[in-house]
């Protein structure tokens, strides 16, 4: 018996592949843009907070009040938006927190006082910290697990992306042209509005909807847009799950929430604390011109983020994870223990610390939608979120007083500390996920 073949088929087959091919790249850039935004209003506002203190005349404290009110909404909205996530659905809070964002970026041009300026941004940095339970756990779900890695870590590269080009727009705009400040910070809006644009039209997350006991639903969708739509319709056992806080800390899962929370906090505490701070360390290390080197260090940072991507998918996560973070370790040793070390060797040092630091930072964006099942992935990816924003305002808010109190060399070596401290925890509990379909990679794991 012969078959025959429909020439018709054969292209509708290429049109379907070609169509899921294009839905993966949208999705893929409605998720990064939400980095881009994350970084945008971090870098604006570090370039223009002086501007803002010649006309409100703020304290120190409302000036570094202000300048944290985003990572405070973050770790606020990062838990709340990740668990609404897994109540009502990735779709709606998809569009939801972006919306939310918007009006803040908006609510930036009639700011006049700074507490006002404050609560907005406290608002946007909400909105931001609900981008990170949503956007990674609706991109981890739709990804196929040969390209998960890559367009995960992917998010990384624009968050660091949005911090350098809004560190040059705001130095462009106010040191070259003397722009208002409220239009400074209010260019955020630009890239929020064209990323509220391209989300439009796109579909739930079949694996929630599986979740939901929306099976039909959940097959039309997986069928049409997922490259292997069988692993996200399996039906465990036919009941719909529901997730709760709890289960992060429960006998399965408290191994990953407690890795992937240290592992964050250690990655991002250094490195918030000398990227903000660059010029000024460096220029207390000797290197006459600081901005240059600190410039260097955030794009070095960039560098390593992109040989993570290029790699993540191809070696593995616990090759870009572990290693990296001892290597971040050991170079801030050498500046901490070597009070005397030439500006050079300082600065290498540093150079070395923003890759290495970067490269395993590329994880952050990875792990938490692998490791996390579809009923606790949002509010999963949330916690960890706000546990890392914890890191990142400890590290900026201490670093300036202990280089004052303590010294340059003592506060290398407490920033060294923190790095053997994550790596130590990833070498005990990062799992290697890479290849692995989310059913595995997120299944319980008891020792």
């Amino acid at each position: 018996m012969t078959t025959t073949h429909n020439p018709g088929d054969v292209g509708e087959t290429e049109k379907t592949r070609t169509a899921k091919r294009r839905f993966l790249a949208k999705l893929t850039a409605a998720t990064v843009g939400g980095m881009f935004i994350d970084g945008y209003i971090l870098g604006i506002v570090g370039n223009a907070i002086g501007a803002v203190n010649d006309e409100l005349g703020m304290s120190l404290f409302m000036e570094g009040l202000t300048g944290a009110a985003a990572l405070i909404g973050i770790f606020f909205g990062g838990p709340l938006g990740g668990w609404l996530a897994d109540k009502l659905g990735r779709k709606p809070m998809f569009t939801l927190d972006l919306a939310l964002f918007i009006i803040g970026s908006v609510l930036q041009f009639f700011v006049d006082s700074a507490w006002q300026l404050f609560f907005v941004r406290l608002l946007m940095g909400v909105a931001i910290g609900a981008e990170y339970s949503v956007g990674w756990p609706l991109l981890a779900e739709f990804a196929p697990a040969r390209l998960r890695g890559r367009l995960m870590s992917l998010s990384e590269v624009f968050w660091y992306v949005g911090f350098m080009l809004a560190s040059a727009v705001a130095y462009v705009l106010v040191a070259v042209f003397s722009v208002d400040w409220r239009i400074v910070l209010g260019t955020s809006t630009v890239p929020a509005v064209i990323l509220f644009v391209v989300r439009f039209g796109l579909p739930e997350s079949p694996r929630w909807l599986m979740n939901q006991g929306r099976v039909e639903e959940a097959h039309r969708i997986a069928h049409t847009y997922l490259e292997e739509p069988e692993d996200a319709l399996d039906p465990g056992d036919g009941r719909p799950r529901r997730g709760a806080l709890g289960m992060l800390f429960s006998r399965d899962y408290w191994r990953a929430t407690t890795f992937i929370s240290v592992f964050w906090f250690c990655a991002v505490a250094p490195y918030f604390a000398i990227a903000t701070f660059a010029a000024s360390v460096l220029a207390d290390y000797g290197l006459r011109d600081g901005l240059v080197g600190a410039l260097g260090v955030n794009g070095l940072a960039l560098l390593g983020v992109l040989v993570s991507l290029l790699l993540i998918d191809r070696i593995g996560r616990r090759k870009l994870t572990i290693p990296q973070q001892w290597v971040a370790a050991v170079v801030l040793v050498v500046i901490g223990s070597w009070p005397g070390a030439p500006a050079g060797v300082v600065l290498v040092c540093f150079l070395v610390f923003a890759f290495a630091n970067a490269m395993c930072t590329a994880l952050t964006g990875v792990y938490p939608g692998e490791i996390f099942p579809t009923e606790i992935r949002g509010v999963g990816t949330g916690f960890a979120t706000a546990f890392s924003r914890i890191g990142a305002g400890v590290g900026t808010f201490l670093l300036p007083w202990s280089m004052h109190n303590l010294g340059a060399g003592p506060t290398m070596l407490i920033a060294a500390g923190v790095c053997v401290v994550g790596a130590v925890v990833s070498q005990v509990l990062a799992p290697e996920t890479m290849g692995r379909p989310l059913s595995e990679t997120s299944a319980p794991h008891r020792p």
